[in-house]
């Protein structure tokens, strides 16, 4: 389906030097960031102890942060959750103290905040169950509750981000090979150079803004990754068939006439694609947004890398039409008007 057809074919690789400068330089800073900043790694990767708690009013956020950054457990992060009722506390490793008396310390001042004081009190669950859990009471109202608390520990935050790491790098492996066998191994350089393009560039911001680097965040590098690779192979492919069909054009003008053939298809396929993900930016709330925010990046630099990186590198490693085309014993012959066609 195509919402318009353009002509004339778009000089995109007359401009691919300029462009890939730039995208050098926006690539160096990006690793600058990354080695002078690094990444604010979530909880999940360096430890830590998540308090999920839930006001009868809604939550000053503000005052929650002030209140739990008075006792001193180091940088805290307080966030509503859901709700504006609901709000999220995470604090880091703490190896002096025991994750039972953290909550306890966090949730006593939280309700001594609000006026009221903590007891223990017994319940009875759904299957029949008796548990304890803590109460914070101000006369006959409940004005905060203590939902859920997990902990994370040190070596559990190492493993995620070892096992991260093999992830992106199986992942970025798996591609090379699909490529190399679909295509050539010129395509599947340059479809790799543009995909790390795109990842190192998404933690650039991350690191440069310090945005929470986390599963989720993770995960959405991992899905740019295969949405990247997914536009690059529809422009190799036109590539090759463009190279079947017009034997007059260069290396160059083929390029160029595959990229301008699927322009109608990108901007239909990437629109969609990115109205989604802004609904999840808008509507998802903190525990999506910089899942969004990652897959925005993604989205942006991965049509870009497509077009202006991933195509220019592959015309600059020489790749030529003899490179996708099997050769014949017609193809030897100089004065067969059909050399060369592939039926």
């Amino acid at each position: 389906m195509e919402f318009f057809r353009i002509r004339r074919d778009i000089p995109f690789m007359r401009h691919a030097l300029v462009l890939n400068i730039i995208s050098l330089v926006t690539f160096l800073a990006a690793v600058f960031f990354l080695a002078t900043r690094g990444l604010h790694l979530s909880i999940e990767f360096t430890g830590g102890t998540v308090i999920e708690v839930e006001y009868a009013q809604t939550a000053d956020i503000a005052r929650v942060r002030s209140t739990v950054e008075g006792l001193n457990f180091g940088e805290v992060q307080v966030q509503n959750f859901g709700t504006s009722r609901d709000v999220l506390i995470r604090l880091p490793l703490r190896g002096d103290v025991k994750q039972a008396e953290v909550v306890g310390r966090v949730f006593g001042a939280l309700c001594q905040a609000e006026k009221g004081t903590v007891s223990t009190k017994q319940f009875t669950s759904d299957k029949g169950e008796s548990t304890s859990r803590q109460v914070c009471s101000a006369g006959a109202t409940e004005p905060v509750m203590l939902k859920r608390s997990e902990f994370v520990g040190p070596q559990v935050g190492k493993e995620l981000a070892v096992d991260g790491a093999k992830a992106l790098a199986f992942v970025v492996i798996g591609i090379m090979i699909y490529l190399a066998l679909r295509f050539e191994w010129k395509f599947s350089v340059a479809a790799i150079v543009a995909n790390l393009h795109d990842v190192v560039i998404i933690l650039g911001f991350f690191a440069y803004f310090q945005w929470e680097f986390s599963l989720s965040v993770l995960a959405a590098v991992l899905a740019v990754l295969g949405y990247s690779v997914n536009e690059s192979v529809v422009i190799f492919d036109r590539i090759r068939e463009a190279f079947r069909r017009y034997r007059k054009m260069n290396t160059r003008q083929v390029i160029d006439h595959a990229i301008t053939s699927t322009m109608s298809r990108t901007i239909i396929t990437h629109g969609c694609t990115q109205m989604m993900v802004l609904s999840m930016l808008l509507f998802g709330g903190p525990t999506l947004h910089y899942f969004a925010v990652a897959l925005t990046i993604g989205i942006l630099f991965g049509i870009y890398s497509s077009v202006f990186v991933a195509a220019a590198i592959a015309m600059w490693l020489g790749v030529k039409r003899e490179d996708l085309m099997r050769s014949t014993s017609r193809d030897a012959d100089p004065d067969d008007p059909n050399s060369g066609a592939v039926v």
